[in-house]
């Protein structure tokens, strides 16, 4: 092994020397000013340089940069490798020339031969780590090591060789396409990398290709771009495809590094399969009593397709002329519900064959879509025990309140629907009928009364009747009766109210003592008319007037009333009405006597006018009471008889809270004491029977 490498040493040693000496340089740059230079072992000097102005017949090839030197990556022999040799001028094979060497990797990657200038690379690098070091050369005395010139700068590159692989940093990969897509369509794109120097060779060219995944996509091989490659690729068939791709670089070339990646590629859903029923008609049963709204049956049309492109609506084309059923689809299951929306009656329609479609909800642009299919249902009725049914869902009947005992007020009638037809018993429903007014015959449905009525105390009887089938008793219907009670004149008119009447001694004859009107508990339909008479007809203390809206006034027939003689009259008065028969009672008026003085009066009056004049203006003035719990009362007493002044001496607390008068002012001696105060708010006016009068404070 060793006898290999130092073969493959050799060669590479023999190579890199003859492309060096084969490539000329263009230019030479001095070190300084002087004619000692620094130059590269390879470099050639021109010797006989064309005149200023001669012209050059032939084209000048690529010079090599004086300061630069080259050395390949990887190189791994069992010898240092030369990168190359340093000369001066000043070398004359004198031995005191020492070359020196500083700068990056000087020393360690990169040593000199200090007589001879020769530059070797001491250990394997590598282009992907570091592509170029920066070095100083520099010639100095062997002896003094003092510098015989300044210092050169040059740089040492490292050249690229093939020796990374691509690589899908992003990988694995994942893309879609739409099923049924044409052929070329973009799938997805991926990406590989390659540290090689992108630049130098074909290290870092790339070449994409697929290993597997045909015939169904392909690949651009520069821009590693997958199409799909085969028209008419299915989902329902093959959802699912697993793509391997290989990038290679040096062009693809033989002896080219490649990497790998997958891609997996799903084909997406398009709505390219109709819906499909499971089978061409469906038959169901369902009975007459099924309630609104309730499913009757499902159907159900399958689509191959998933996701929105699989849902359907369904509806009803055919068979269902009353509309009375509806099909709704089920979000869970999509199936198509059949729902009833009007109640069915087997009695007049036994079966019913629907025509149900099932459609795609969603169109497809690619196929064009919608698609549908269809499917007959046919529904049988089946028939059901049902309650039975009144002629009518609520009865008026009226009845007079005097009615004898088992009168018949009316009949109700109900009637069993079913094909086998019931008999029908009938019964009150005794919750409605606490007081058992009525009763029914069980048979016939006729309804008696059981009791006495009087409308003045119900004008409505409100019942429920049920009918029950005889062969199966849970079988219940109800119906409601309303019963009104008619009138009869069977109530007296009587005093609207219990009237009380007051009369003054010194009354005028024909003075209006009272105004009476009367009620009556009948309602007759023209109204009521009252006639009133006095029950002694020659009354020679009193008399009445007809006011000729159903009420009469009470009139004195003389002057000569006093107390003294009769202090109370009682006035019967007899009041009919105009009912068949006519109905009357008698009431009694009382009328007392009192005591009026006309000249108290004429005080009051005028005591009655200052106060409203006084309230007016003093509505806003506080009260004069000082300390809110010194109330006292403060009363203006009249005599009965309508006495001098000295009746009229009361006791005032608003004088002694304020001696310099009420409000500020001093009592007036052209006023009589009792006109001089006057009620303040909040006093009450108040007439005694006997005639006199008093004002009380609150």
């Amino acid at each position: 092994m060793p006898e290999t490498y130092k073969i493959i040493d050799n060669l590479w040693t023999s190579l890199l020397l003859v492309w060096i000496t084969c490539v000329q340089y263009s230019s030479m740059a001095p070190l300084n000013n002087q004619s000692q230079s620094l130059q590269t072992a390879s470099a050639m000097i021109p010797r006989n340089r064309p005149s200023e102005g001669q012209r050059i017949l032939s084209r000048a090839k690529r010079g090599w940069v004086w300061n630069q030197m080259f050395v390949l990556e990887e190189f791994s022999g069992p010898d240092p490798i030369l990168v190359g040799r340093l000369h001066t001028d000043l070398d004359m094979g004198n031995k005191n020339i020492k070359y020196v060497l500083a700068g990056e990797g000087a020393g360690t990657i990169f040593a000199i031969n200090e007589r001879t200038g020769d530059i070797h690379a001491m250990k394997r690098l590598d282009r992907e780590e570091k592509a170029e070091y920066t070095l100083t050369a520099q010639v100095i005395d062997r002896d003094t090591d003092k510098p015989l010139e300044p210092p050169s700068e040059f740089i040492i590159k490292v050249q690229d060789i093939n020796d990374n692989p691509p690589q899908f940093i992003e990988g694995p990969y994942k893309g879609s396409v739409p099923e049924m897509s044409q052929v070329g369509t973009s799938v997805t794109r991926v990406t590989a990398t390659d540290a090689d120097d992108p630049v130098y060779g074909n290290s870092a060219r790339l070449v994409y290709s697929i290993l597997e995944g045909q015939p169904y996509f392909s690949i651009d091989q520069t821009t590693a771009i997958i199409r799909v490659a085969l028209a008419g690729m299915d989902r329902e068939m093959r959802e699912e495809y697993l793509v391997v791709i290989q990038a290679k670089d040096m062009g693809g070339h033989m002896g080219g590094l490649s990497g790998t990646t997958t891609v997996t590629v799903t084909l997406t859903d398009i709505n390219d399969n109709p819906p499909k029923f499971s089978k061409g008609s469906y038959e169901f049963t369902i009975p007459e009593d099924l309630g609104i709204g309730k499913p009757g049956g499902r159907v159900k049309a399958n689509d191959r397709d998933i996701g929105e492109n699989a849902k359907s609506a369904y509806s009803i084309i055919g068979g269902d002329e009353r509309d009375v059923f509806e099909i709704v689809t089920d979000a869970q299951t999509q199936e198509g519900i059949l729902r009833l929306k009007k109640p069915l009656d087997f009695e007049s329609k036994k079966s019913y064959n629907l025509t149900v479609v099932a459609t795609n909800i969603r169109a497809d642009s690619i196929t064009g879509g919608p698609y549908m299919d269809q499917a007959t249902v046919k529904i049988i009725i089946e028939d059901a025990d049902e309650p039975p049914v009144f002629t009518k869902s609520a009865y008026l009947f009226d009845v007079h309140e005097n009615a004898a005992i088992n009168t018949v007020i009316g009949a109700v009638a109900a009637r069993d629907q079913d094909a086998t037809h019931s008999q029908v018993r009938y019964f009150i429903d005794r919750h409605t009928d606490l007081e058992r007014q009525f009763n029914i015959n069980v048979d016939d449905g006729k309804i008696t009364l059981a009791k006495p009525l009087d409308r003045e105390t119900d004008m409505w009887h409100n019942i429920t009747v049920t009918a029950t089938e005889v062969r199966n008793h849970s079988q219940i219907s109800r119906a409601i009766v309303a019963i009104k009670v008619l009138d009869i004149n069977d109530n007296a008119p009587e005093f609207a109210t219990e009237y009380e009447a007051f009369l003054c001694e010194n009354g005028k004859p024909g003075q209006v003592i009272q105004t009476i009107s009367a009620v009556d508990k009948d309602n007759p339909s023209q109204g009521h008319t009252f006639h009133y008479r006095l029950e002694m007809l020659n009354n020679p203390n009193f008399t009445i007037k007809n006011n000729l809206n159903n009420s009469i006034s009470v009139l004195a027939k003389h002057d000569s009333f006093r107390r003294q003689k009769q202090e109370t009259y009682l006035l019967p008065i007899v009041v009919t009405d105009d009912g068949e028969p006519p109905m009357s009672s008698t009431n009694t008026l009382t009328i007392r006597v009192c005591g009026c003085s006309r000249d108290a009066c004429i005080i009051l009056l005028l005591v009655i006018v200052v106060l409203f004049v006084t309230l007016r203006r003093h509505k806003n003035e506080p009260l004069i009471i000082k300390d809110d719990e010194d109330v006292r009362e403060n009363i203006i007493r009249y005599d009965d008889e309508g006495g001098g002044e000295e009746d009229t001496e009361a006791f005032d607390i608003a004088t002694l809270q304020n001696p310099d008068g009420i409000n500020g002012y001093l009592p007036r001696k052209d006023i009589k004491p009792d006109l001089q105060f006057m009620p303040r708010q909040g006093q009450h006016c108040c007439l005694k029977g006997g005639g006199g009068a008093f004002f009380e404070s609150s």
